[in-house]
């Protein structure tokens, strides 16, 4: 009989106890550091409503007190701390990113695998294992959704998040590893997970906060679907290529069984994953490169038009409705505006790498007066490059007719302008930093370095400024 596409993948996952390659263990060292410090760096964002929100709501459910909620200490069921510590990591929309899929991989596979972990007592190596199979896994089924001829993640143009659908079944993958599935467990949780991801993202254009929940969601999920195989609940064995199944289901089977299935365990998809240097939509960073790149060469007061010229997919994205991406709702919605965060990296802080979390504060209005003057258009180069990078030019006129034009065909933090370990320790050290003191924060990254287990790396995450917020709000 033909082996399923569920049952490779789980093969796949379950043969990564085995040991992993030391790139491999590595790169997944600093997936869980990045997510570690996104999640703390959460609690301090004035706009950030959604994560306290979410855990409002399961502190209302209650249950066994199995694993922790990042920062704040409370302990939870494992799928409810896996519900907030994904939308924790996903708040600030700072968290990592998979191309050409344009997923964000680590943020619910990292607290999926974490909650599950602490919840059975797991070891450091066992929650790398389970971080490494459950992305590979999610970049995998991203990957097969991403045709070149349709230049763009079929799952993107029909208004699906990706992330949140197959950051469900690699979240399962994670769990399952933990919670100590077979290989056939894991086929199980797999095709149980499949009737549980989800994620509309229409908040991308006109607001709301729940797409911050999707990571939160996709790692509840991928728990709980974990916890279901566990105790007996089975999936369909063709649920991925099957005729109702999950391919069919989301992309009218339209989809690339190669990228999906080829060189398991050899080629990881994985290593490809590329870490962000700023808090914002991942499609605008072409543009805040270029007007960085530009900022020392004018005087913002002198800008009297800006064009910015992107991958023609992305102008749905942040720059559409141009109404509603010139004067944004709120700084979380800021995020998703070539025109804003044009402006910001203009008259912003230029702290940490340029653009960083105290620049989306508020909604200023400097920043809103200069953004009513960018102009967003399809750029061909940037439209042949897209997705497999993001690429941006911006054209400024200043006062006296002078023109100043700069262009990037990818955008820093990609795999040709790769951000450097100190870029990286950076990030981190700001991130956690707004959370915890500083010999915390070495501590933190020890740890995650020698690949200490959920328990350890939880525990050095309690916050007395995020366990104070938390109460402060409910």
């Amino acid at each position: 009989m033909t082996t399923t596409h569920v049952r490779l993948l789980a093969d796949f996952a379950a043969s990564c106890r085995d040991g992993l390659p030391a790139a491999v263990r590595t790169d997944v060292a600093g997936r869980i550091l990045d997510v570690l410090g996104n999640c703390l760096a959460a609690y301090a964002e004035p706009d950030g409503d959604a994560a306290p929100a979410v855990l409002r709501a399961v502190r209302r459910w209650s249950g066994a007190e199995e694993a922790t909620a990042i920062g704040s200490g409370h302990r939870l069921p494992a799928p409810s701390a896996a519900l907030v510590n994904g939308t924790l990591a996903h708040a600030l929309d700072y968290d990592d990113t998979h191309l050409p899929s344009v997923l964000h991989p680590s943020a619910p596979v990292v607290p999926a695998a974490l909650a599950a972990a602490e919840a059975t007592g797991a070891g450091g190596a066992e929650l790398a294992a389970a971080v490494a199979a459950g992305i590979e896994v999610c970049n995998r089924l991203g990957m097969a959704s991403y045709l070149p001829e349709a230049g763009n993640s079929l799952f993107f143009d029909r208004g699906q998040h990706a992330t949140s659908i197959c950051g469900t079944l690699g979240a399962a993958v994670a769990a399952g590893m933990v919670y100590g599935l077979p290989a056939a467990g894991l086929a199980d949780a797999i095709g149980i997970a499949a009737s549980m991801g989800s994620g509309v993202i229409e908040a991308n254009r006109t607001g709301g906060t729940v797409k911050r929940v999707h990571c939160g969601w996709a790692a509840h999920s991928g728990v709980s679907a974990a916890v279901m195989a566990l105790e007996g609940v089975t999936g369909p064995p063709t649920v991925l290529e099957g005729r109702f199944g999950f391919f069919q289901a989301w992309l009218d089977g339209r989809y690339d069984a190669g990228a999906l299935l080829d060189d398991l365990g050899d080629r990881w998809e994985l290593l490809r994953t590329v870490y962000k240097p700023y808090p914002t939509n991942h499609f605008t960073h072409p543009a805040i490169d270029c007007a960085l790149a530009l900022r020392e060469r004018l005087d913002p007061a002198q800008i009297e038009e800006i064009e910015l010229g992107v991958a023609a997919p992305v102008l749905r994205t942040i720059a559409e409705p141009p109404e509603e991406k010139a004067a944004p709702r709120s700084p979380y919605h800021a995020k998703f505006s070539g025109p804003y965060t044009v402006a910001t990296a203009f008259l912003g802080s230029g702290a940490v790498l340029g653009v960083s979390p105290d620049d989306f504060a508020d909604l200023d209005s400097a920043r809103l007066a200069l953004a009513a003057r960018v102009r967003c258009v399809a750029d061909a180069r940037a439209t042949e490059l897209f997705p497999r990078s993001f690429a941006a030019v911006l054209r400024v006129r200043l006062a006296g007719g002078t023109v100043l034009e700069h262009r990037v065909d990818s955008s820093l933090g990609s795999p040709e302008h790769p951000l450097t370990v100190d870029d990286l320790a950076r990030k981190f050290r700001d991130n956690a930093g707004r959370a915890l003191p500083e010999d915390r924060v070495a501590a933190l990254v020890a740890a995650a370095r020698s690949g200490a287990s959920a328990t350890q790396l939880l525990s050095l995450s309690v916050s007395p400024v995020a366990a104070t917020g938390a109460r402060d709000r409910g």
